[in-house]
């Protein structure tokens, strides 16, 4: 086991003392950075890049040649799950990802098996073994997938959507093959994350972007109690150091203190509330890890580390706080300005441990 030269990250997730504030950022290794879109242009296609794991090795170490990050996170995508279950993944220039065989019916869902970690999603984890080899100790490596929900909408919609009509109309008109559904998800995401884990992640993140679209009720039932089975599922310990798992629903701020129930470690949040009114009402059951409006990283250097500073004194003194943006960085950010924040936290964190 290769020992971790800076292991702040980790640290923070449990709420362990730290130095100063680690950071990463969502979608770090991504299309704002002209190093990937060269490497991107090699592979083909995006599918290509994540099934090569060379080339996703070297996607996901692009962003710490430029900035003293915290964290890897793996290079991959959230659909390789539905993917692997037979569902015909493939993006469109300028629309996203689609399936060519969407899931519309109870008897589409029984026909759908629970894919082998080391069998269809072989790439996947051959890229988590390559990355940790790199990496080499300098950074612990953030394994992660989608929450069923989140797999599902697409699934039964067929791509993304707005509206998400055609998964709603399943939950209320046919509950029944929606849970089946998202139980077979759960099983397949538990032996997904677990296989990261054996093959080398050292953080699993679960990534709820659509949890946001659901009432109270429905949330709890369809997208929550899925995330609880795969918490009770994952592998919590692994090379003599916890996994620490972390909970992201996007526009999830009013259900902080259920998903805080799960028995997480960490729940990341958007921009839509306040550090400050998170830490109060989850306590010290759980890490925090965000949660910058990715948006700021579009002006200048001094406004960034007002926000920066903002965001760090919302949070307040003590361990338990991961700095992320809120989502996912945009691609037309200037590669610069990540590094403005990245060092900002760095030196401003320091304060408050």
């Amino acid at each position: 086991m290769t020992e971790l030269k800076n292991d702040r990250f980790l640290r923070a997730l449990l709420k362990q003392p730290v130095d100063t504030t680690p950071v990463w950022i969502m979608r770090q290794a991504g299309r704002y950075l002209p190093e990937y879109r060269a490497t991107r242009a090699r592979a083909g296609s995006f599918m290509d890049l994540c099934k090569n794991a060379d080339l996703a090795c070297e996607v996901t170490l692009q962003p710490l040649e430029r900035y003293a990050l915290d964290a890897a996170i793996l290079f991959s995508d959230i659909l390789t799950v539905p993917d692997a279950m037979g569902l015909g993944l493939y993006f469109s220039e300028g629309e996203g990802p689609r399936f060519t065989n969407p899931v519309q019916s109870m008897a589409d869902i029984e026909k759908i098996g629970i894919p082998d970690p080391e069998g269809e999603l072989q790439y996947v984890m051959n890229a988590v073994r390559t990355i940790r080899r790199e990496l080499d100790g300098r950074v612990p490596l953030i394994g992660f997938t989608g929450s069923p929900w989140t797999l599902a909408t697409y699934m039964v919609e067929g791509s993304s959507s707005k509206d998400f009509a055609k998964v709603k109309g399943m939950l209320y008109d046919n509950p029944k093959a929606l849970h089946l559904l998202l139980d077979k998800l759960a099983d397949s995401i538990i032996l997904y994350l677990n296989a990261q884990i054996a093959a080398g992640a050292q953080a699993a993140m679960i990534f709820d972007t659509w949890g946001g679209s659901l009432t109270p009720a429905t949330y709890r039932e369809f997208s929550l109690r899925y995330m609880q089975k795969i918490v009770d599922g994952v592998t919590r310990e692994h090379d003599g150091r916890k996994v620490p798992v972390i909970l992201f629903t996007k526009g999830g701020a009013q259900w902080l203190e259920p998903m805080a129930d799960t028995g997480c470690d960490a729940l990341g949040l958007d921009w839509t509330i306040n550090i400050s009114e998170a830490r109060q009402r989850v306590g010290d059951r759980v890490a925090l890890q965000g949660n910058m409006d990715p948006c700021v990283l579009y002006a200048s250097p001094d406004v960034i580390r007002q926000h920066v500073a903002t965001i760090l004194a919302s949070y307040g003194q003590g361990s338990g706080h991961v700095f992320n943006l809120g989502h996912g960085i945009h691609q037309h950010i200037n590669p610069e300005n990540v590094g403005v924040l990245v060092d900002a936290v760095h030196e401003l964190g320091q304060q408050y441990h």
